[in-house]
């Protein structure tokens, strides 16, 4: 089973704005970076839009590499 992945935008510097993907414990506390933007977005919503891609890929990375389950 895969842990829970977070997504946080922060903003460092006025008007500048970073994404960063979390690995959580199942309560939600984080354990890891998994990704982080490299450069930053000129607002909150382009930085939520590009995290938000990279949680996707991330996700079905993760699904894609799970093995599949035979309940029958």
């Amino acid at each position: 089973m895969n842990n829970p992945i977070k997504l946080v935008v922060d903003e460092p510097a006025p008007g500048s704005f970073i994404w960063t993907l979390l690995e959580t414990d199942a309560g939600g506390a984080p354990r890891k970076v998994l990704r982080a933007a490299e450069f930053g977005a000129d607002t909150y919503e382009a930085a939520l839009a590009a995290g938000t891609r990279m949680m996707d890929a991330e996700i079905r990375k993760n699904v894609t590499a799970s093995p599949a389950r035979n309940d029958s």
